[in-house]
């Protein structure tokens, strides 16, 4: 009897799970066929926290021409200082403001604190051309332009390990909305841009890099400068073409050339 009855256990064991396994089939071909037809619905993605809104490279937006974002200088190095303006510019694109032409400054190599004196970005950077090519996305203002019809609203940058990005998200959408939104200016203070949070793709610092290009009085003496240094490399070595095509030369010369130029 009793190879019979464990015959039989072991049948109905193998009916239950059957039973057990085209349920579940069932259930998951349901929910691939229908669920993702609810509206928000995404099984295989989780919503995130908090969403910035994305604006590609190629969109055109009205920048607020009336409305600005003043920045604390930016310092530490000229890679750093790049970023953090493109961080400062993409913060004001948020904001839908003009960003006022920030200082920068003349530590062109990172956290160089004795080299601090401010740098007006026109000095390095072309101001128009920074517009024509970065219209519609983002946009600098002049402090020339400000009409002063009320006080600055003065934004403080939380810091800490309790201030979260997206806390640091939320208050930025706070200053989109009135009453902090009727200020012609909205300025920034505490730690400057380089160390703000990051809310932005890749792409989109992109945009700005490619929108800023050196002061024609930098940019020849610059190129005089490299012509003259490969010209003495190519006849000490003879190889001329170990210079060209080196991006990663070209940035330090220009590094060399910017801290001769104001030091």
């Amino acid at each position: 009897m009793e190879p019979l009855n464990n015959r039989a256990l072991r049948c109905c064991m193998n009916s239950i799970m059957c039973t057990i396994f085209s349920m579940f089939l069932a259930i998951l071909v349901l929910r691939v066929l229908f669920l993702p037809l609810l509206p928000g619905f995404n099984w295989f993605q989780h919503e995130s926290r908090y969403s910035v809104p994305e604006y590609s490279a190629s969109s055109i937006q009205l920048v607020m021409r009336e409305k600005f974002l003043e920045v604390p200088q930016i310092i530490w190095g000229l890679n750093n200082q790049k970023i953090a303006f493109a961080r400062a510019c993409l913060t004001a694109r948020m904001l839908n403001r003009t960003l006022l032409m920030p200082s920068l400054s003349a530590s062109l190599i990172y956290k160089e604190i004795d080299l601090l004196k401010p740098v007006s970005f026109d000095k390095i950077f072309n101001f128009e051309r920074f517009n024509s090519l970065c219209e519609g996305y983002v946009s600098l203002g002049r402090y020339s332009g400000l009409q002063n019809k009320t006080k600055p609203f003065e934004l403080r940058k939380g810091s800490g390990r309790k201030w979260t990005k997206e806390r640091d998200f939320n208050q930025l959408m706070q200053c989109k909305e009135d009453p902090i939104d009727k200020f012609e200016v909205i300025k920034v203070e505490g730690k400057h841009p380089f160390l703000w949070h990051d809310h932005w793709p890749v792409k989109d610092y992109a945009k700005i890099f490619e929108c800023l290009t050196l002061v024609d009085e930098i940019e020849a003496d610059v190129k005089t400068v490299i012509s003259r240094i490969r010209s003495v490399g190519a006849r000490a070595s003879g190889k001329a073409n170990d210079f060209h095509g080196n991006s990663a030369l070209l940035i330090h010369f220009i590094i060399l050339y910017l801290t001769l130029l104001f030091t």
